[in-house]
Order: structure tokens, then sequence, then C-alpha cells
């Protein structure tokens, strides 16, 4: 749920020369909102609101939502508050990051490889090689965007420029379910009509400091050489990039996206517990969340970590590697239990009655050091080879509770998440 500024001047016709203009910036509109309303068509029109929970915060709202003052990060109690008959729902991460997943694979990647996914909902593409094929960058964004809308029932924004910035900041002001082109000619004055927020990079604090020195725009940004803003900003490094920015210019290139370093989850609690059962299940249901990602993503994980937050909003983390990269809860589980219990300073055995120490405010795990599961080989266990030897049908426990996961994916994918769980 973006949150930049938007200026409706700057939703116009900017001209239709596209020479240059390679690259595409989409980005999904209101996508967890959308997607809940996809599966849920009763809810078309309506108020909605990802987050539930007294001390949770908004994931996502849908725009009848924002119309309310709702925007993502505000605490879910005061959205609430200011829109009551709002449909909250609790954030679904499997299905969206499924969804995601489609749109890249199926829509993105058909158009070109050199596609670079940011996060679950945008992404940019360098289109300069597909042009032979479609000609013009407008027909690809126009096709994206209707493919999208057939394919998966929601709606994309998409900016077309010469650069990544500029492609950015043409996607979020053609929002919702707009498509803005930006020629070369003419993207510094359409980047300079813009507040100093809609600069990525330009937070609160960055933006104090540069009103400080009078600066309250990004046209009065591009009236400070590279030397006054490395004296504002208190960086050259930062100063560089600003004046290249005020002026419509990126240097940084389309970059494939990277494999996923790590998969995680991981939740706030409603009350700060010192419950170990409590914490327990919550844990098991992280690792369950994550082995179905890991399955669906054709992925294996080496590396566990586990991550505490305290009632005095310390953190805490501990991991450990494994001898064999798995991909199923039923393995992830048990290693987290114990990183839990040392990390707390208790016995790794310890009873599941017994109270923690400190009281928890937030528990997460999640899996790393990730491979392809099918050019990642297994080396069985000294235990394994014995149980299959002594077993008639030459398995063992690990492979099928893997095997059990395996097949309750199928039966969420076809019925939805909450119809089957393991318990502890």
């Amino acid at each position: 749920m973006s949150t930049a500024p938007r200026l409706q001047a700057a939703k116009r016709d900017w001209g239709h020369d596209e020479t240059g203009c390679t690259v595409l910036h989409i980005d999904m509109d209101a996508f967890y909102a959308s997607l809940e309303v996809a599966r849920r068509p009763e809810l078309k029109g309506k108020p909605v609101v990802i987050g539930v929970g007294a001390r949770s915060v908004v994931s996502a709202a849908s725009y009848e939502a924002r119309a309310f003052g709702i925007n993502s990060a505000m605490p879910t109690a005061r959205a609430r508050q200011l829109c009551p008959a709002a449909a909250f729902l609790p954030v679904d991460m499997p299905y969206y990051h499924a969804v995601s997943q489609a749109i890249m694979t199926d829509v993105f990647h058909t158009i070109t490889d050199q596609v670079e996914q940011v996060s679950v909902d945008e992404g940019y593409m360098d289109v300069s090689g597909a042009l032979l094929r479609w000609k013009a960058p407008s027909a690809i964004g126009a096709w994206i965007r209707r493919e999208v809308a057939a394919r998966f029932n929601v709606t994309c924004s998409v900016g077309i420029a010469s650069n990544k910035l500029v492609a950015k900041i043409a996607s979020t002001n053609a929002k919702p379910n707009g498509m803005l082109l930006i020629p070369k000619a003419r993207q510094a004055q359409f980047v300079q009509m813009m507040p100093l927020r809609a600069i990525p990079g330009i937070g609160p604090s960055l933006e104090r400091r540069l009103n400080a020195w009078g600066i309250d725009s990004v046209a009065d940004l591009a009236q400070l050489d590279e030397r006054q803003l490395a004296q504002a900003t208190g960086s050259t490094a930062a100063a560089h990039g600003l004046w290249l920015a005020a002026r419509g210019l990126d240097e940084r290139p389309v970059t494939p996206t990277r494999v996923e370093k790590s998969i995680g989850s991981e939740e706030t609690l409603l009350e700060d517990t010192t419950n170990q059962l409590a914490i327990l299940q919550r844990l098991r249901k992280e690792c369950d969340e994550v082995a179905r990602s890991l399955r669906r993503r054709g992925m294996v994980a080496r590396t566990v970590t586990v991550k505490l937050r305290f009632a005095d909003l310390s953190y805490r983390t501990r991991s450990r590697t494994l001898e064999r990269s798995v991909d199923a809860a039923s393995a992830l589980y048990p290693v987290c239990v114990k990183l839990l219990r040392t990390m707390l300073g208790m016995s790794p055995d310890a009873d599941e009655r017994v109270p923690l120490p400190k009281l928890i405010r937030l528990v997460g795990m999640s899996a790393s050091s990730l491979s392809e599961a099918a050019s990642t080989a297994t080396q069985p266990s000294l235990a394994d080879l014995m149980e299959e030897a002594a077993r008639p049908d030459a398995t063992t426990t690990s492979s099928r509770l893997r095997n059990a996961e395996a097949a309750m994916d199928a039966v969420r994918n076809k019925y939805g998440n909450n119809a089957a769980s393991f318990g502890i």
C-alpha cells in the first residue's frame, strides 16, 4: 500500500514520444485488499482493511477504506474508530505471495526476463529487448494491465519512462488503475513539480533537514549544486543521488530479481505472555507457513532463525544451520523449539507447561540459506538409513511427515488455508 504523495495535476497527457522510454514500473493497486475482494466478491465496493488484532497495524486498505482516512501502518484500533463498518481481515501472506509469483511469472516474464521485483506488489521491467516484437513500451504496459485484470481480478498502475526513478513516480501518480508515460524530454519538468517526499529515499528526517535549508520542493532541490546538497545532507553520496533525482535522472539499471535470501513469518501477540504453550503454538503455525512457502517456490532451507521481541521492546535472535536442507514444518519446528528455549536460558527439553522467564511480545521464525530443491542433494542420516531398512515400505518418519504436509497443501489450495492444520 503506497503512501507516496500524488498530484492530480501530474495525471495528464505528457506527450507520446516513447523514444528511450524502456523502463516500466508496475505497481498493484491496494494489492492485499484487492486480492481479498477477488476471492470474496461480496466485498466489492466496500471498505476493506487488512489487519486484525488489538495491537496490530493496517497492512493494506481498499480505496473505499482510504476515503475514511485509513492508511498503512496505522493501528488497527484507530482504523476501527474511523470506519467501524469496514471488513477487517487477517493478513494471508501465503496467498498474496502465490498470486504475486503467478503475476511475475505468467505476465511480466512473458515479455522479458529483465524483471526486477522489489516487493510482493511491484516491480520494474527493462523492455528494450522486447520492442522488436511489441513496437512500443505503451503497448506492453496496456497489455500487462489487461492481463492482470483478466487473470487475477485485480488492477495495476504502470509508469513508463527512461529510468527507474521517473517510472516509479509516474506509476504512483497514475493510480488507481492507470498508465502514465513521461517522455525523456519532459522528465525534469515532471519531477520538479513534485513535493520532496515524492523522491524515494526522502523520509521525514531528511525532509526536515532539507526544509531547514529552505528546500521545500523538488524544484527547490534543483536550484542547488552537489556541494550545497552535500552540506545540507551531510553525505556526498546522498547529494549526488538528489542532484540527479531533481533533474529526473537515475543511474540505476534494472537488475533482474535476486534469489530470495530468506522466508519468514512473525506475529505480534495480542497480549505479552510467558505462556510457553501459546508461544509454541504460534511458532508451529509460523513453521507451517514458511514450509508451505518453501514448497510452493520449489526451495529448501538449511538455516533456521527464531526471533523474539520482549515487553521492553528489545529483540533477540538465534540461528542454527542444519545438517541438510529441508522444506517441512516437521523438520523446522523442533529446531525452533530448542532455539527458543536456549535463547531464554531454559533446558532444550523443558516441559511446555513451564512458564517462560520473560514476557514475550512478538515471536517469529525464518528459514535461510535457500537453494532449489530439484538441484540440492540430500544426504540421508544414519538414523534414516536404519529406519528405511527396518520398514517394509522403506520410508522414514521424516519423509512420511513431509509427504503429509505436501498433501495438506493441496487441501488448503482447494478449500482455503484454514481447512487443515497440524497440531503441536
